[in-house]
């Protein structure tokens, strides 16, 4: 009895005693099929010995709605969990973020002048140490923010340096369809920190001013990712390098996207030095021949703007640890000394000496030689009445 092709032949033998005994059909063929049928229930004495023909299926007419088919249903595809679905899956003991070390705070009593140049400090962190504080930073916010998990990882904690996720930050905020995508950015801003390490020394100098001098700003992290008077000042930075090197057009293209992104206009031609601060920054407007010395402090709607149509100097230039209040607009080529302080909503068309206090429109000296550095005590009211009695 051989095998052929699945299918097996029933002995002669065995059908004839299958007939015999009335559990078989006569009519079976003795070619089974290559499946064994299913067993049918034992039929009543009423019912006939013989199987019967199936029936056909029932087909509908052309009126009838066919029934719908059976729902499809495939295995669901988990996707791998993000990591804001990370954190908030943590039970809630985890969700306690560790408690950070306080900044340390400044040294009143330090010999420091921000009149005379920027430096580093007794408090201010190194560079590595910087990172790592915002690194913890932004842990804490995705442990206390979950929401925010997925941007904090990919803008800080997937990264390994601070311009390595500035420069990716950058890259995302600043990508045009029209112009230059996030690819092209973040190649030019790690070309610029790669080639020019002065560009890094900078920014850090500018985080570390907004920690000094600005009490709304408790992080690293905060003005990192979310002052856009930092980001815009970065991006100066960048565009400035640029135009050093001839890179004119692309220097100009990035300049005009921050424009448009931070409304802050700062053209790659001005020359800007180190623990720079942007307080708000909204409407700020630096010339292309303008000088801003370091520790500079100014508000919101600040101009330094040119006069004249000749191709030299046409800005002015600010010197070390300068104030400016908000909506200070200085025009012309004129020179504002280190240590001075201008209140806000001043037209300034003239010179003003070291450690001077002007106020109005156009601006007028009201109080000379100056104890205190303004940009340390940021005080944008003191100073700016005479002395009167009522």
């Amino acid at each position: 009895m051989a095998a052929e092709r699945g299918y097996f032949q029933i002995p002669n033998r065995q059908l004839d005693q299958q007939q015999q005994s009335g559990r078989g059909d006569a009519r079976v063929s003795a070619v089974a099929a290559p499946y064994p049928p299913a067993p049918h229930p034992p039929a009543s004495p009423a019912q006939s010995t013989h199987l019967e023909a199936p029936q056909r299926p029932r087909v509908p007419s052309q009126t009838e709605t066919p029934p719908s088919p059976p729902p499809f249903r495939s295995s669901p595809i988990v996707p791998p969990p993000s990591p804001a679905d990370m954190y908030l899956s943590r039970p809630p003991d985890n969700l306690q973020p560790r408690s950070l070390p306080p900044l340390m705070p400044s040294n009143d009593n330090e010999d420091y002048h921000p009149s005379d140049g920027w430096r580093l400090r007794q408090h201010h962190l190194q560079k590595d140490q910087l990172w790592e504080r915002i690194c913890e930073e932004a842990r804490q916010d995705a442990m206390l923010e979950p929401r925010l998990a997925t941007f904090l990882h990919s803008v800080v904690l997937s990264h390994k340096s601070v311009e390595a996720a500035f420069s990716f930050l950058m890259a995302a905020k600043l990508a045009d369809n029209m112009m230059l995508g996030p690819v092209q950015i973040l190649t030019i801003f790690r070309e610029a920190y790669d080639d020019d390490p002065s560009i890094l020394e900078a920014g850090l100098s500018d985080l570390q001013a907004v920690i000094d001098r600005d009490p709304a700003c408790s992080k690293y992290s905060q003005c990192l990712l979310y002052f856009k008077g930092f980001q815009a000042v970065q991006c100066y930075r960048v565009t400035h390098w640029l135009w050093q090197r001839g890179r004119k057009a692309l220097a100009l293209a990035i300049h005009s996207r921050v424009c448009q992104l931070f409304d802050v206009d700062i053209h790659p031609g001005a020359r800007i030095g180190r623990g720079v601060m942007l307080d708000h920054a909204t409407g700020i407007v630096i010339g292309e021949t303008a000088v801003v010395g370091e520790n500079v402090s100014m508000l919101h709607h600040v101009s330094l703007g040119g006069s004249g149509t000749g191709r030299g100097v046409r800005h002015p230039n600010i010197g070390h640890g300068v104030l400016l209040g908000a909506g200070v607009i200085v025009l012309g080529p004129v020179s504002l000394g280190a240590g001075s302080k201008v209140g806000a909503g001043s037209v300034v068309v003239s010179d003003i000496p070291e450690h001077c206090v002007a106020v109005g429109v156009p601006a007028k000296i009201i109080k000379c030689s100056l104890k205190g550095e303004p940009v340390r005590e940021m005080d944008q009211c003191t100073d700016f009445i005479l002395d009167y009695v009522i």
